[in-house]
């Protein structure tokens, strides 16, 4: 007989022989189980909890209060396409490449446009701006095979609700990903495994019909009322279906696309800084003396204050700060860690919310100029990459740090200890100090005084939003999705915005 059951055992406890105790089984009753999925609940330090959700196939009948029904998965089906034209794709970040792979499997052949570099030569440019500060503008941690997300986490979580999240997290384990993601409330692939995986899924592409073409930077396009010629600056390709996975920081790209009439509006966002603080002091405030059972301890923490918001964001247990421009003379952070989070330290985002009345003038782009100022400052600080910082007991009381103390930065560039308002605008400065208090009290540690803080974070998000109906944008051929699009953030939520946006185009029309 098969059940599904929640179930809740201590994480210093042997899953199989709990299922046997609590649920009154012999060895030989119990056939097989599996977890369906895993979290942790760490609320009671003295007694924290795996909780999981597994199907168990057992010889007899059991009489548990975690019984539930059984569910079926739904699958992601797909109908051929029915077009002429071959879609092409411009970005082959998470949105681009999930709607290649399932194009692809259409056999639509999509023709997929990267302005950077697959990922083995995209790794040679990065590892060669860290090491030397040399910065290649089209292939960077910014551009090229994967996005933004391929230096990073690779965390998978959302709170979108789709059925298609299981077919994206399938297929990442397909081409390589661990098979934990598919069980994990928080599930993450790590950089040094997304690095082997998406060039994997760029094959599947390519033997099925498609076409990939690197350093091919999107440049302008002709309308030709039922057709677009897509000006490049290594050929021209003809469509009727343009998909924009363009990504979050591609300036030059929006700015082609409003002059050309694209409909867009700004929208709120969050820049502040990276927070780097002791991993193993993060695992025990938060499991306790459990800690050495568990996985590196992750964390999201939101404060709200009187105007605004401040919040955690791409939390890297175990990670590395890493320099993420893809512009000289600015100064970008971020953060990443390998699968195991082996690192000594972890880091996160610590934002402050951004509204449109911050910055805008009447320019959808606005945003744009607003978050290149902050990372100019940055740069112009020490005009030498080393990004401005402080420690979180002088930040507290206004005073500049002069050395590091407990906590030493895993940051590439190194780290130049100054006034952070001569960087960050007033109203983010001033909401960071309210924060950090009021964040400790939900995690001890959080603001402990040798923490430091990295700027400047700010492609936490898109500034701006292409409006769209349907998928499509002010020019029905033109289909923007993805980060680029300003209706998704992270891997899971583009790569399902990409898949969404294929399904759309199927259902929503009939020629050809």
């Amino acid at each position: 007989m098969q059940y599904q059951i929640e179930f809740k055992i201590r994480v210093d406890k042997n899953l199989k022989e709990e299922l046997i105790k609590k649920l009154k089984l012999k060895d030989k009753d119990l056939i097989s189980y599996k977890v369906l999925r895993e979290s942790i609940d760490a609320r009671d330090k003295s007694n924290v909890l795996y909780n999981y959700l597994l199907e168990i196939n057992v010889t007899r009948k059991i009489n548990y209060k975690g019984i539930k029904e059984l569910k079926k998965i739904e699958k992601l089906k797909l109908k051929s396409w029915h077009y002429a034209d071959r879609p092409v794709i411009v970005g082959l970040g998470p949105a681009g490449l999930f709607a290649g792979l399932c194009l692809a499997r259409m056999n639509a052949r999509p023709i997929i446009i990267e302005r950077g570099e697959e990922v083995n030569k995209r790794q040679a440019k990065v590892k060669e701006f860290w090491e030397n500060k040399i910065l290649d503008l089209n292939s960077n941690v910014v551009f090229g095979e994967g996005g933004a997300g391929t230096f990073s986490d690779g965390k998978l979580q959302t709170n979108l609700n789709s059925p298609y999240i299981r077919f994206i997290l399938e297929e990442f384990v397909k081409h390589g990903a661990n098979s934990d993601i598919l069980t994990s409330n928080y599930p993450h692939i790590g950089t040094d495994v997304l690095a082997k995986v998406i060039p994997n899924i760029r094959q599947e592409i390519i033997a099925l019909g498609g076409e990939i073409y690197f350093n091919c930077q999107f440049l302008d396009y002709i309308d030709e009322k039922d057709e677009l010629i897509i000006k490049t600056n290594l050929k021209d390709f003809k469509t009727k279906h343009l998909i924009l996975a363009i990504g979050h920081s591609a300036k030059d790209t929006f700015k082609m696309l409003y002059q050309k009439g694209i409909a867009m509006e700004p929208k709120n966002f969050a820049v502040g800084v990276r927070i780097e603080h002791d991993q193993e002091k993060l695992n025990m405030a938060q499991y306790g003396d459990f800690y050495k059972y568990l996985p590196p301890a992750n964390y999201k923490l939101a404060v709200h204050l009187e105007d605004r918001s401040v919040f955690t964001f791409c939390m890297c247990p175990g990670g590395y700060v890493v320099p993420s421009q893809n512009e000289t003379n600015s100064i970008v952070t971020n953060g990443m860690s390998n699968n195991k989070r082996e690192g000594k330290n972890a880091n996160s985002a610590l934002l402050v919310e951004v509204k449109v009345s911050d910055f805008y003038k009447g320019n959808p782009l606005d945003g744009f100029d607003f978050i290149t100022d902050i990372e100019r400052k940055a740069y112009n600080i020490s005009k030498d990459y080393r990004a401005p910082s402080n420690l979180v007991r002088e930040f507290l009381d206004n005073r500049v740090a002069t050395e590091t103390r407990s906590v030493k930065t895993t940051y590439f560039h190194d780290i130049n200890f100054c006034d952070l308002g001569l960087v960050l605008p007033s109203f983010v400065v001033k909401s960071l100090r309210e924060a950090l208090p009021l964040l400790e009290h939900k995690l001890k540690g959080i603001a402990f005084e040798d923490n430091i803080l990295i700027g400047v974070e700010t492609r936490s998000s898109c500034p701006l939003q292409i409006k769209r109906q349907n998928y499509k944008s002010s020019n029905p051929l033109i289909y923007p999705v993805g980060e680029g699009s300003g209706f998704a953030g992270g891997i899971t939520s583009s790569a399902l915005d990409g898949i969404k946006c294929v399904i759309s185009m199927m259902e929503g029309n009939n020629e050809n």
